[in-house]
């Protein structure tokens, strides 16, 4: 203990406060005096020799000069043996005794003033009470909130607590103290009449710690005698405030640059393991499909990975150590290297960089693995249990920030997908993640050089099948044909109605004009130009009705004796306005034909989709495949499965044989739904289903322009050309359709695929799903295309669905 006085306002904005204040222990001894009343135990005994103790010296009762209070240790030492409990290690606790409220020491363990003075000097080595470490205005508010409490019964609502920063000798880090200073042995008096106080304004400023001017100019503090003593006491709160700088530095992420984020970040472990030597880095645990990667420009300050860059070892170094680390993540720490040590290569790689001490500790979020800490020095013996323990409270918030570089790793990767290419299937998505990765990767190391690579599978089995609805473009033809026949009917008698009304002699010249085009439109030998009907009614015929239906006026009939006005439509206008009544596209009765057939075309189309998607997500289950629909006056789809789809299952010839049977199984459905749907159709429309087979695999590729895959090479291209011909293929020698309604159509090349389609049907006609009339047809020769063959089977569309 020492009683060494120091000013630590000194050369402070706070030594400009006048306090009044004098040191006495008289509140203290009355306050052990009432302990001995209330106590009856032991402890009364040791109180009373306390209290006689104290009172020997009469002096000591008084108020007590500064100046003498080094006449009085021995009474101090029995103030702070009452005060700090005996078991206490006094070269540990910073604590200490000041003049009442203001910053005076003037008693204290050997810790609190080895902590505050310099030795060499006896100066105080830190300003505590400098506004670097808490401003004026914390110190003001704790000042007046005391007299407040005391003199005016208003609650206390500001902390005795401050935080100070002192920089330690040893480690040159700063360090944080909590500063508690009690004043429960202080007593403050007015030196006259108490000024009244509007204390809820008071307490309005106080909590938003507003400008304290009035209160200073209302109750300045030299109206006040304050006597007593104050406690000081300094907590360690280092490792706390280290732990909150890392959380306010994750939390204000954006607001920094990577080097600076970590810069805050290393500081504040530098802080927790109290050593400036201290080195360290992250590395989170990134995966691409599940598979490890490498990605230096995510890796914050690994050692490890900067000195294997050094000889273009980073990627190999890390990949080989992390998939047997991670697969059995523990903590790992040398103070030093032995040569056993260095048998392990990236020992030797680290020794070569200068690194004499190494640890890694695996870092948890949500009891999953995430990364690691990397822990090192230039130093040997630096790294031990207890400073690898010291980092166990920070441990939750690496885990974020490696969480954080992961998730925006991930969305890296996901972006890149999003940019480059189209929505995709699970089958694939891997494909495309690898590109993706491979991408993010190059442009690390050569942005201007950096290209995404094509997408492609090798070795795929195709399975094509088509779902066409029987003479849409017939139907089509004929729905528009009708409602042009209307439609012109109509404007025939418009034209007329307006020549009558107004003799005008261009409505003849109209009418001459659209009996012309309705002779064109039931001649059913001519392909009516739908583009040139409308730009002959866009451009001529509605705006030469529009003109006249602009200009005229409605008539009011006057009102005859008894009974109310009238208004009289005018003919002209009546024609007009009945004609565009009639080709309203929603509603009109010119567009009845199209509508309905659109209606029916939807309901078949919808229906097949429905059912297209559950069979898309039943062929899931047994091997991944690749399904893609396209929308044409029906729907046609492509399936590609084989080992490329999935490199890590393996693949079998089974897979493709049960695809093929869903497939077949699935065109039958779907001919009974569209066959069920036909009393709910306004145009009864039917269609036809074919597949074709090919018996060998293909490669295919994504192409970026269209979004979507295409096979590759030429003999595959051939595969893609059949594809395209064969739905309007005649049976040879015949002149009739291959498809038709209510059939499945198989063409092939081989006849050992035809063979293996047979076995289905067979299967199918035991399950009165098809008919027993299989035809083998020979197809007509395709332009390019010759020696075509083609199963046609027939399907139960009355029986029951099983």
């Amino acid at each position: 203990m020492k009683s060494i006085i120091i000013d630590v306002s000194k050369d402070s904005p706070l030594a400009a406060l006048t306090i009044d204040a004098s040191i006495s222990f008289r509140k203290y001894v009355s306050h052990l005096e009432n302990k001995i009343q209330q106590e009856t135990s032991i402890r009364r005994s040791f109180f009373e020799m306390v209290v006689n103790r104290l009172k020997a010296d009469p002096a000591f009762l008084e108020s007590v000069p500064l100046g003498n209070i080094s006449k009085y240790e021995e009474q101090l030492a029995l103030v702070y043996d009452m005060l700090v409990p005996p078991v206490t290690d006094e070269k540990s606790v910073l604590w200490a005794i000041s003049t009442p409220i203001s910053p005076i020491i003037l008693y204290g363990t050997d810790a609190f003033y080895n902590l505050m003075i310099e030795n060499s000097t006896g100066e105080v080595k830190c300003g505590i009470m400098k506004e670097n470490s808490f401003s004026v205005t914390e110190k003001v508010q704790m000042v007046y909130a005391f007299v407040l409490e005391k003199l005016y019964n208003f609650p206390a609502i500001h902390s005795n607590d401050l935080i100070i920063t002192l920089k330690d000798d040893v480690s040159g880090l700063q360090k944080f103290y909590k500063l508690n200073i009690d004043n429960s042995f202080t007593t403050v008096s007015p030196k006259g009449e108490l000024p009244e106080l509007n204390l809820e304004l008071l307490r309005r400023r106080f909590q938003a710690n507003e400008d304290l001017s009035l209160i200073t100019d209302l109750l300045p503090l030299s109206l006040f005698r304050f006597e007593g003593f104050s406690i000081i006491t300094l907590t360690d709160v280092t490792s706390e405030h280290s732990v909150e700088n890392i959380k306010n530095v994750i939390l204000n992420r954006s607001t920094f640059d990577s080097k600076t984020f970590f810069s805050q970040v290393t500081e504040s472990l530098k802080g927790l393991v109290e050593n400036q030597a201290i080195e360290f880095g992250m590395m989170p645990m990134l995966k691409v499909n599940n598979k490890l990667v490498f990605q230096q420009s995510t890796f914050l300050n690994s050692k490890l990975i900067s000195a294997a860059a050094i000889g273009d070892l980073a990627e190999k170094t890390y990949l080989s150590m992390a998939e047997s680390y991670f697969s059995d993540p523990k903590l790992i720490f040398m103070r030093s290297f032995t040569e056993e040590d260095e048998k392990y290569e990236f020992i030797r790689i680290l020794k070569t960089d200068g690194i004499q001490s190494y640890g890694l500790l695996p870092v948890y979020f949500d009891n999953r693995i995430v990364g690691v800490l990397e822990v090192y020095t230039y130093q040997a013996n630096l790294l031990d249990e207890k400073l690898i323990s010291r980092l166990d409270m920070a441990l939750p918030l690496i885990a974020q920030i490696l969480h954080n570089s992961i998730e925006e790793f991930n969305a890296g990767i996901e972006n890149v997908i999003r940019e480059k290419f189209t929505s995709l299937q699970p089958a694939v998505q891997w494909k495309f993640k690898d590109a993706a990765w491979h991408y993010l990767r190059d442009k690390t190391l050569s942005p201007s050089t950096a290209t995404i690579e094509s997408i492609n599978f090798k070795n795929v089995y195709p399975l094509y099948g088509a779902i066409d609805i029987r003479n849409s473009t017939i139907e089509r033809n004929l729905a528009l044909r009708n409602d042009l026949r209307l439609q012109f009917n109509v404007l025939i008698e418009t034209f007329s109605v307006l020549k009558k009304q107004m003799g005008f002699g261009l409505a003849d010249e109209m009418v001459f004009k659209c009996k012309k085009w309705l002779a064109e439109i039931v001649d059913e030998s001519n392909d009516n130009d739908e583009m040139k009907i409308r730009d002959f009614l866009e451009t001529e015929v509605h705006p030469f009705l529009m003109h006249f239906r602009e200009n005229r006026v409605i008539q009011t009939v006057p009102a005859l004796a008894g009974s109310a006005a009238e208004t009289e439509i005018d003919p002209i206008a009546e024609a007009i306005d009945s004609y565009f009544d009639i080709i309203d596209e929603q509603n009109g009765a010119a567009f009845a034909q199209r509508r309905a057939l659109e209606i029916s075309m939807q309901k078949i189309n919808s229906s097949v989709n429905l059912y297209l998607d559950l069979f898309k997500n039943e062929i899931q289950l047994s091997y991944p495949t690749y399904f893609e629909k396209f929308r044409t006056d029906g729907i046609e789809y492509d399936i590609y499965i084989g080992q490329a789809i999935d490199p890590n299952k393996p693949f079998s010839h089974l897979y493709l044989k049960n695809i093929r049977l869903w497939q077949l199984t699935s065109m039958a459905a779907i001919a009974r739904i569209t066959h069920s749907l036909l009393p709910q159709m306004e145009k009864h429309l039917r269609t036809t289903q074919l597949i074709f087979i090919n018996s060998g695999s293909i490669d295919i590729s994504f192409r970026d322009d269209e979004r979507r895959f295409d096979v590759e090479g030429a003999y595959n291209i051939r595969y893609q050309i059949i594809k395209k011909r064969i739905d309007k293929v005649h049976v040879k020698g015949t002149g009739e359709r291959l498809t038709q309604p209510g059939k499945i159509a198989m063409v092939y090349f081989n006849n050992k695929s035809a063979e293996e389609y047979v076995d289905y049907i067979r299967y199918l006609q035991e399950q009165n799903t098809l008919l027993d009339d299989l035809e083998y047809l020979d197809l007509e020769e395709l332009q390019g295309v010759n020696g075509l063959k083609a199963l046609r089977i027939g399907v139960n569309l009355d029986s029951e669905w099983n």
